[in-house]
């Protein structure tokens, strides 16, 4: 078993399928000290009785499993400890699926039951904050969602928010990293960014310093969206079929992000290791 260690910067770098991003969490700190990153034998952890989830899609398990052959697990599980070994508190698609591709050994972030509970009301209590920016709930959204496996409805009860507003601002997530930050330096609302999401990186790319150098409205940017859409409904068209693509080849690459545009397809990835993956898949 290999030695624990804090998440740090070092932790991110081994989870770049996660929407977590540490540079925006805010009980990152925290984190760090209730955590370690250990590599655990498989046959020290157990599943989740409770575990609301029973049914695994076999298809979906059996890709998994290919790609962890590849690349290994890329995202560590969160397990508690439990008896004599770990219970899983998130991840057991992924402990099954490490299990169908031959792993001895699986990473993981440690906490105790009662550091398990503590963090989840310390992430809840900062995500109730008034003085987060949006990326930074967006950022202790998706932790409660991936690390403390809480539906949208469960966290905007706990948060006292509408299920539709937890999954609004989650999106804000799905932005590229100059447009996140760009949001926090200058101070931009959720609602003038959410309009963006669904756009290509370059296009944010040329509209964002209009946004910001012009001081630009919700209305503002809606209206502009809205006549770019009016000026081109074939291209509209088109944007709809390859977000439908975009989203399969994300899902069947397990990349971070890909988009399609008119004569290219870009894919996102976060370190050699998940490019030498994708050219194993694409190969």
């Amino acid at each position: 078993m290999s030695q624990g260690k804090g998440l740090g910067r070092g932790f991110a770098s081994l989870i770049p399928t996660d929407l977590v991003d540490e540079e925006f969490d805010p009980t990152s700190l925290e984190d760090e000290k209730l955590s370690k990153l250990l590599d655990l034998p498989l046959e020290k952890i157990s599943v989740d009785p409770n575990q609301p989830r029973k049914n695994f899609d076999a298809e979906a398990l059996n890709s998994l499993a290919s790609s962890i052959k590849v690349s290994g697990v890329l995202q560590p599980i969160v397990v508690v400890r439990h008896k004599d070994g770990y219970q899983i508190v998130a991840g057991e698609r992924r402990f099954r699926a490490a299990k169908l591709a031959g792993l001895d050994k699986i990473p993981a972030i440690v906490r105790t039951l009662d550091d398990q509970n503590r963090l989840e009301l310390s992430v809840i209590e900062n995500a109730q904050r008034e003085d987060l920016n949006a990326i930074e709930l967006a950022t202790a959204y998706a932790k409660l969602q991936t690390q403390f496996n809480l539906s949208l409805k469960e966290i905007g009860t706990r948060i006292g928010k509408s299920e539709s507003s937890v999954k609004n601002t989650l999106r804000l997530l799905e932005l590229p990293d100059f447009a996140k930050k760009a949001m926090v330096e200058h101070n931009l609302s959720e609602a003038v960014m959410r309009p963006l999401v669904p756009l290509p990186d370059d296009q944010i790319a040329r509209l964002l310093p209009r946004i910001i150098e012009e001081g630009w409205t919700v209305k503002k940017v809606e209206e502009y969206l809205k006549i770019r859409k009016a000026k081109s409904s074939a291209a509209v068209v088109k944007a709809s079929l390859n977000y439908d693509r975009e989203q399969e080849l994300t899902s069947k690459l397990k990349a971070k992000k890909v988009k399609i545009t008119s004569k290219s397809i870009t894919i996102t990835f976060k370190n050699n290791k998940e490019l030498e993956s994708l050219l194993e898949k694409i190969g």
